[in-house]
């Protein structure tokens, strides 16, 4: 007979104990404990080794004998989404995709299938029928796909037979909280399951060389449903933002073992799925501003890719004695810091006055070059005077008032002037040489109120 064991495991945090307790030890919540029976059977681990086969046998060896190869990357036919890969699926890759519900995880991701017709690839969707995969594909318009094959299901054991069966060369499964495994009798989703079904997944990526795609919740607070383990067991964690209501999304990635963690990827919601947008520039800028105080447009660099975002501002009289501060896509903190320089060093009185930050398109921005623009852009406000359109800026604002270097500034520049802007505003720094380099007109300025002097005169 098969050895039962009781454990009371928190669902918060992911902590065992023997017995329940009202406060959890690890993360300090209270009644989070819940009894999870887990039956010590060999079914999910011989479901495992049947369906990783012969690729599964390893033995040590010496570190300098190791053969080292440039191992091609799975090209999943997205440009976007290869570069927040770091160039691809690696093979053997755990990659888990999380985000908002109805924001486009699964159209991504089928999208990207149904574009892999070179591999043999198998779809486990947990929450969708094999009716509703259908008509997605029928939305996407991508019926002719002879590799690609789909299976309901939600018992990580029948999960593994249907990978026996099929053999695929890229695993997707959607969602890992759908998946149960027999092993324990707790629900689908809880901390007890999601951990002991991406473990074995993981297991059989490493041993089998197959590449695997894991779709995430996410819960209430915007983290990934589930034990936090699941991120340190994964390779890669990408999280799909942007807003359901709006057309514009971001795909960024937040751990990546083989890639950077800066790169990002913006795509386009439209009927028949997601277009890849290639310049984004154009879509976080708009024209119908011109003529109208409160905005700027700053050159920002994420990972290694330039682009020109518009800020803007609003500033007012505070109606209720207290004075409001609030940003929307920059962090709060940095906002009351340059404002606090511009009444200090420059003597622009707002400690009485509301102040609204906007970063458009949706886009969260930690670049410290959109210093100036946000203060450009407060400033345009509260003097009721447009920032000049043909007009970009950049660079850092210290505590003393002064312009600080910023990194990849020909990026910037370069950027600024494929987009038809006449002039760039950049600290003076004695490094940056290269303005003769450009057609566009690079003006220089060591402190806050030389910047001020060039934008209002």
């Amino acid at each position: 007979m098969a050895k039962v064991k009781s454990v009371y495991v928190c669902q918060n945090c992911g902590a065992e104990a023997p017995k329940w307790v009202g406060k959890c030890p690890a993360c300090g919540e209270w009644n989070t404990y819940v009894e999870q029976v887990v039956r010590k059977e060999a079914g999910t681990s011989a479901a495992v080794d049947s369906a990783i086969g012969a690729k599964g046998k390893s033995k040590p060896v010496l570190i300098h004998e190791v053969e080292v190869a440039q191992e091609p990357r799975y090209d999943t036919g997205s440009g976007e989404l290869n570069r927040v890969l770091g160039g691809g699926l690696v093979p053997g890759s755990l990659t888990l995709i999380g985000g908002e519900p109805g924001i486009g995880k699964s159209t991504l991701v089928m999208q990207v299938v149904l574009g892999l017709k070179k591999y043999r690839t198998l779809y486990v969707s947990g929450e969708e029928s094999e009716k509703q995969l259908r008509l997605r594909a029928e939305r996407l318009g991508k019926l002719d796909n002879p590799q690609c094959y789909i299976v309901s299901c939600t018992l990580l054991e029948d999960m593994f037979v249907h990978i026996k069966n099929v053999n695929p060369e890229i695993l997707i499964v959607d969602s890992i909280q759908t998946i149960a495994t027999e092993n324990m009798e707790s629900s689908a989703g809880s901390v007890g399951q999601v951990r002991e079904c991406a473990a074995k997944i993981l297991r059989y990526a490493k041993e089998s060389g197959v590449p695997v795609l894991l779709i995430g919740h996410i819960n209430k607070e915007g983290s990934i449903a589930g034990p936090k383990v699941l991120e340190h067991i994964v390779d890669t964690v990408l999280q799909f933002e942007g807003d359901q209501h709006y057309l514009y999304r971001i795909l960024r990635s937040i751990k990546n073992r083989f890639g950077s963690t800066s790169e990002l990827g913006i795509f386009e919601m439209l009927q028949n799925g997601l277009r890849e947008v290639s310049n984004p520039s154009e879509m976080l800028m708009t024209d119908n501003h011109l003529g109208l105080s409160g905005t700027a447009i700053g050159a920002t660099v994420e990972g290694m890719r330039p682009f020109l975002i518009e800020v803007q501002a609003l500033v007012s009289t505070a109606a209720y004695g207290t004075p409001q501060r609030s940003a929307t896509g920059f962090d709060g903190r940095r906002l009351n810091m340059l404002l606090a320089v511009l009444e200090k060093r420059v003597g622009f009185k707002l400690s009485q006055k509301d102040v609204f930050l906007n970063v458009a398109g949706g886009v969260k921005v930690n670049d410290p070059a959109m210093d100036l623009p946000v203060i450009c852009a407060i400033l345009s406000s509260n003097m009721d005077i447009a920032v000049d359109s043909n007009t970009c800026l950049a660079g850092e604002v210290g505590l003393t008032g002064e312009l600080r270097p910023v990194a990849r500034i020909e990026q910037r520049i370069s950027e600024a002037e494929k987009l038809g802007f006449k002039r760039i505003i950049v600290p003076d720094f004695r490094s940056f040489q290269g303005d003769s380099d450009f057609k566009i007109e690079v003006l220089r300025a060591a402190k806050v109120e030389d910047a001020f002097r060039i934008l209002f005169g």
